[in-house]
């Protein structure tokens, strides 16, 4: 039986580029959304808003549901969800943060057009493209 992890985070897109977090661990250099772990009994956006501060150093407006992702790691037993909602900056600027994850590099704006040039985990170039030009979103109901 697995114990399945949600995850919150935010898709932030301003002038053709995302943000993204620059990790290089055992895997190599690669790119992740801002995104992390929600805590028992804490709101997703709230975790959302959280996460981004933690890895980015900015402050963000969380909006609507722009995607979800399921990763179910068989091998190592592992199995998230993860909800990404649109967000807007509305303060700081995007850099490393004091205490970053030990394998964290850099926080990075990447080019929609460049997505094709770096390794993503999970791999929603696609997505990303797709939501960047049409913004659908999907209302998180409580």
């Amino acid at each position: 039986m697995y114990n399945t992890r949600i995850r919150a985070g935010c898709v932030i897109i301003q002038n053709n580029a995302i943000l993204l977090v620059e990790f290089h661990d055992e895997s190599g250099l690669h790119y992740n959304l801002p995104a992390g772990g929600v805590n028992d009994y804490e709101e997703i956006k709230s975790a959302a808003k959280r996460e981004v501060k933690e890895e980015t150093s900015i402050d963000v407006e969380v909006g609507e549901l722009a995607f979800t992702y399921e990763f179910l790691d068989t091998v190592n037993k592992k199995h998230s969800l993860g909800l990404f909602f649109d967000c807007k900056v509305t303060g700081g600027t995007a850099s490393l943060p004091t205490n970053p994850d030990p394998n964290q590099t850099g926080v990075k704006w990447i080019s929609i057009d460049e997505l094709d040039s770096i390794v993503l985990y999970p791999n929603i170039k696609k997505e990303i493209r797709e939501f960047a030009e049409h913004k659908v979103t999907i209302p998180l109901l409580k």
